[in-house]
């Protein structure tokens, strides 16, 4: 078995990777290691081929293989030593994994430690939905995988479930595919595709006029052995079932990080967002070990998770130069109302340090919204929001932080209509 050190190591080659790894060539670190489990790097927006990527780090709308292909580009500018197929299998010591791939299996020991495995959707056998497992059902990773790269038909009629940004992409690809949407089915009294940039919403108005979206409804069963033959879908108000004939059914959103690693090398984890929980710095409760990206709560944009990606390579970089390691923290709760924080620890801030945005997701629709943080009976910081759409994130400025009180208890976090 082969041996070897590194300053970094990085995990996962997605826009969270790949961005950390160019800035930390940036900031002068020049011996790190990214690996990546797939055959190509770029993550999941090699999949996605509609525009949309690339507003809020690269300026710049691009497709997704495009803006996954700038990134790798840059990645190769900046001589980042990259290994794909290759897959972490454990933990061996602290900061030390097992890897195998193309090479053999390898230990590699680092001084620090990103992960930044991303996040995958749930599967109907997750969803608990009832019916035989006939072919004909995806989630939309695995659809654009079949329809791009495969090149393969997928059928003539589809029920997309869910109502939400990345359903959309499930509908580009279906369009693409010459498969005829028959409806999109959300538990939600809404559709949440709110935010679209301007072109995405030319591109989609005519796709969205003939593919109805049944509200309040979820997937009571899936009909069909060797096919799917249609699908049952229940009102949640009034309890009626009605059928849809569809021969191809479309899982998307419910989003879950990849945490397994994660958790096997004994990261704390965050029970709202269930990754890790980190620090406005994206430090974890493991010291030497960050987390960036979709790991860190399920589905954000990419430009987000790569945003994420040059943050946590400074953390990285002052925990190396400068002995930068984690302050007591305290947590950061959500109410009610709201699904998840990102950030959701607290620790001791230098007010003087950037804007890093605490963003967080409601559980449902929020018309008008009023983000309130306090700790121990104190207000700390109150925001006006015109609305909150479940599905979707928002972000509110950091100076708050400076307020905590590391030794008043947890912080908590509440949207109130």
């Amino acid at each position: 078995m082969k041996q070897r050190k590194t300053d970094v190591l990085i995990i996962g080659a997605g826009p969270a990777g790949l961005a950390a790894a160019v800035q930390l060539k940036r900031l002068g670190l020049t011996d790190l290691l990214v690996l990546e489990r797939d055959s190509m790097a770029g993550g999941m927006p090699r999949f996605c081929h509609h525009t949309g990527f690339g507003i809020l780090d690269r300026h710049r709308l691009k497709t997704g293989p495009g803006y996954a292909a700038a990134w790798v580009a840059d990645a190769k500018r900046r001589q980042v030593e990259l290994l794909t197929q290759t897959t972490v299998i454990d933990w061996t010591g602290p900061l030390t994994c097992l890897a195998t791939g193309p090479e053999g299996l390898q230990e590699i020991e680092a001084r620090a430690v990103l992960l930044a495995t991303g996040c995958r959707e749930r599967p109907r056998a997750a969803r608990l939905v009832a019916g035989s497992r006939s072919q004909g059902i995806f989630t939309t990773g695995s659809l654009q995988d079949f329809v791009h790269h495969l090149n393969c038909r997928v059928g003539k009629r589809a029920v997309i479930v869910g109502a939400e940004k990345v359903s959309l992409s499930a509908l580009m690809t279906l369009a693409k595919a010459r498969c005829r949407v028959a409806a999109l089915v959300t538990s939600f009294p809404h559709h949440q595709f709110y935010g679209i940039y301007r072109p995405a919403k030319f591109a989609l108005a005519d796709l969205l006029h003939r593919a109805p979206v049944k509200t309040n409804s979820t997937i009571h069963q899936i009909i069909g052995h060797e096919r799917v033959e249609a699908v049952e879908i229940k009102d949640r108000l009034t309890g009626e079932c009605m059928s849809i004939p569809c021969d191809t059914v479309v899982f998307t959103g419910d989003w879950i990080p990849d945490h397994e690693l994660a958790r096997r090398g004994g990261v704390p984890m965050d029970g709202y967002t269930l990754g890790p929980s980190v620090d406005r710095c994206l430090r974890t409760g493991k010291t030497g070990v960050f987390a960036a990206g979709n790991l860190l709560r399920g589905a954000e944009t990419a430009d987000v998770a790569a945003k994420e990606g040059l943050l946590v390579a400074g953390s990285i970089e002052a925990y190396l130069r400068h002995n930068d390691t984690a302050s007591p923290c305290v947590a950061i709760v959500p109410d009610a109302a709201v699904r998840w924080v990102s950030p959701n620890l607290a620790s001791s801030v230098d007010p003087s340090t950037s804007f890093r945005p605490v963003r967080f997701s409601v559980k449902d629709f929020c018309r008008p919204a009023l983000v309130r943080i306090e700790q121990a009976g104190q207000v700390l910081f109150e925001q006006r929001l015109a609305a909150c759409v479940p599905n979707t994130s928002y972000a509110v400025r950091d100076h708050w932080l400076t307020k905590v009180n590391l030794a008043a208890g947890p912080v908590r976090f509440s949207v109130v209509q």
